[in-house]
C-alpha cells in the first residue's frame, strides 16, 4: 500500500514538474551585436548569442526574470528586449541594463584617457 502511494506521488509530482522544465525560448535582443559566438549560463539555462540576439532554447522555470537579465547585460552588454511568452516591462530592463551601462560608461572614460 505505501508503495502505491509512493509511485502515485512520484507520477504526479513528474506531472506538474513538466510544464516548467518545457517553457519556451527565451530570446533576447541586444542594444549592440557582439563580435563572436558567445555561450554563457544564466538564470539556470545555456544562452547561445550571435549577432545582436540571444537565445535559451531549453530555459527553466527561473529562467525568465530581471536578475537572469542582469547577467545577460553584464556578460554581453545592454539589452533592448527579453522576451518568451511575455516579456520584461520598460522599467525592468532600465534596471538590467544599470550596471552594464555604468561599465559601458566607465570604459568609455578610459578609454578616453
Amino acid at each position: 500500500m505505501k508503495l502505491r502511494i509512493l509511485a502515485a506521488c512520484a507520477a504526479l509530482a513528474t506531472l506538474a514538474a513538466s510544464p516548467a522544465l518545457a517553457g519556451e525560448p527565451i530570446t533576447v535582443k541586444l542594444a549592440s551585436p557582439v563580435a563572436d559566438v558567445t555561450k554563457f549560463i544564466a538564470g539556470g539555462a545555456m544562452f547561445t548569442c550571435q549577432g545582436d540576439t540571444c537565445v535559451a532554447l531549453v530555459p527553466t522555470s527561473v529562467t525568465f526574470g530581471a536578475s537572469t537579465c542582469k547577467v545577460i547585460a553584464d556578460k554581453v552588454g545592454a539589452v533592448a528586449a527579453f522576451g518568451g511568452r511575455r516579456a520584461l516591462d520598460e522599467r525592468r530592463l532600465a534596471e538590467c541594463n544599470e550596471k552594464a551601462l555604468a561599465k559601458a560608461a566607465s570604459a568609455s572614460t578610459l578609454a578616453k584617457r
